[in-house]
């Protein structure tokens, strides 16, 4: 009896680890040893950022899309555009927080809330620029997606680029059902928070190898990104949006 309990005990464990790591739940977060903070949003201003809007330009916002408001960046959403850093980074961990608002608009209203962070910039302003975007979406935050010619090689090997003027993505680990509505979150494997509660996001880029976490959990892995550097964004893109303590940790 004892020996049929220990075996018994040791299949459960065994299957009990095979489970989370097909879940995705063991993958440890893999920050890379790095310098101290570049506070990039400092509560108080957008003074380390441009913002961009197609149908204004470079730093005019009369609409107020992108306001600060109790410590946060506040994106409106009412129309698409982003704030963007002035300087390129190359070979660091990027930390962000980000929480949603209520609105949805034109031409998204109704549909899955809908931001992201584009990093690794190159090229003019417009919408959107080469990049790649760490996707922040209800339902599906952790996809990654490709912009006009930008590269990636996903963990299963297979090297995905996105069209000239358009985008492709490879979706997060373990995704479920998506459904492209208002309010919706994945039904089998949800990484955000409910509605209306902060959410961490972090970014490590080491020499174009990227990982994406969602509230400390492994969203989406790839290799050999093109471009490895440039600057980074914050979208707006349909739905309002708030995003607080940004900051960059230069990697060692």
């Amino acid at each position: 009896m004892r020996v049929h309990s220990k075996l018994m005990r040791a299949s459960t464990l065994f299957l009990f680890g095979l489970l989370v790591a097909a879940s995705g739940w063991s993958q440890a977060r893999k920050i890379p040893k790095h310098g101290p903070a570049v506070v990039l949003f400092n509560g108080k201003d957008l003074g380390q950022f441009d913002t961009f809007l197609p149908s204004t330009g470079l730093n005019a916002d009369p609409n107020h899309v992108f306001t600060v408001e109790n410590g946060a960046v506040h994106v409106s959403g009412r129309e698409m555009g982003y704030f963007i850093t002035r300087q390129e980074y190359k070979n660091f961990y990027l930390r962000a927080e980000f929480k949603w608002g209520e609105g949805t608009f034109a031409p998204r209203d109704g549909q899955a809330r809908d931001s992201g962070i584009l990093f690794n910039i190159q090229g003019p302003n417009k919408v959107w620029p080469r990049s790649v975007e760490f996707q922040i979406n209800e339902g599906c935050t952790g996809d990654f997606w490709m912009t006009d010619g930008a590269a990636i090689t996903g963990k299963d090997g297979v090297r995905v680029t996105g069209p000239a003027g358009g985008a492709v993505k490879i979706d997060r680990f373990n995704k479920g059902l998506f459904k492209n509505v208002t309010g919706w979150r994945d039904p089998t494997y949800e990484l955000e928070k409910p509605h209306g509660q902060w959410n961490v996001v972090e970014l490590v880029n080491r020499d174009g190898h990227i990982w994406q976490y969602v509230n400390g959990k492994l969203a989406n892995e790839g290799t050999d990104a093109f471009p490895s550097s440039g600057k980074i964004l914050f979208q707006s893109e349909g739905a309002e949006v708030y995003f607080r303590n940004i900051k960059l940790y230069p990697l060692k």
